[in-house]
């Protein structure tokens, strides 16, 4: 998802989605410890994902 579809969700929206992503990479971060992801690099796909939406969420509240 990219910042620009990001920034024009509510607060709300974000949190939620944020709650979501936390979840996806914990259950990536429990594959990966069990050998069982196939794809490493998923979890730095959510991390970023993670950062953009946190970004999304202090830019939102600062009014910009």
């Amino acid at each position: 998802m990219k910042y620009t579809e990001l920034k024009d969700k509510s607060v709300a929206e974000l949190n939620a989605l944020l709650k979501e992503k936390k979840v996806l990479l914990f259950t990536l971060r429990q594959k990966l410890k069990t050998m069982q992801l196939s794809n490493p690099n998923e979890i730095s796909a959510v991390r970023k994902e993670i950062a953009q939406i946190n970004t999304a969420i202090s830019a939102t509240r600062q009014g910009a």
